[in-house]
């Protein structure tokens, strides 16, 4: 079983839409896939509790039938840095209880997990404690999604630095054209291929869906 961790150089990076295409691609080619949002902010509260959007779409692509529970244990309704929306509420969040259900996913046995982060790389949970800790502590692989915009190098590099610091590997990343409009996009994103040592999965243009973006991918180095 492989173990993903899907992160960005930044939120509203398109981390969702990259996963969604990812986990398509995979499923597509016969694999089983399972998708796993470990914390979320920004939820709609329904009649039967808390749901994320991008969780959502995770559960949806997965290839076998999971409780939103397990797709997303920790789920806050205020859109801001989820320790900060556990303050408020008088609440922490317990890196224990994201092992305990990425565990609980292991049992099915897939040939993947793709767990989405949130925000960037060093999301923090606490003021001492980041989501990025969990991926160390699972010895994940990283595929890292690099909004193509302006300050994106610099993001970009200062994101692969930190993973390599963590000692993961980063497996592929995905150039995700958000301005196509960018000035001199082609020579950034050469730019981009040599700040990243890592395959690049695939440049995706702006398209309207999942499906679309997911021609634009190539994940064999995943495999």
């Amino acid at each position: 079983m492989k173990k993903i961790f899907v992160t960005a150089t930044d939120t509203d990076a398109g981390k969702t839409f990259m996963s969604e295409a990812i986990m398509q691609e995979l499923a597509d080619r016969r694999f089983q896939i399972l998708g796993f949002k470990p914390v979320s902010a920004g939820c709609e509260q329904t009649s039967h509790g808390l749901r994320n959007s991008d969780a959502l779409a995770l559960q949806a692509r997965s290839t076998q039938a999971l409780s939103y529970q397990q797709v997303n244990p920790i789920a806050f309704e205020q859109p801001v840095a989820p320790h900060l929306a556990a303050k408020k509420l008088g609440k922490s969040i317990d890196l224990n209880r994201i092992h305990g259900a990425f565990d609980n996913l292991q049992q099915y046995q897939p040939d993947f997990i793709l767990t989405e982060g949130a925000g960037g790389w060093r999301l923090p949970l606490s003021d001492n404690l980041f989501l990025s800790d969990f991926a160390v502590q699972q010895q994940m692989s990283v595929v890292l999604i690099v909004p193509v915009r302006l300050g994106c190098l610099n993001h970009a590099r200062l994101t692969v630095e930190a993973i390599a610091h963590d000692g993961l590997p980063i497996v592929g990343w995905v150039a995700n054209v958000i301005d196509s409009s960018m000035a001199l996009l082609d020579d950034n994103l050469e730019a981009l291929q040599v700040l990243i040592d890592a395959p690049l999965l695939g440049c995706v243009p702006q398209v309207a869906d999942a499906a679309s973006a997911a021609r634009y991918l190539d994940v064999t180095p995943l495999l």
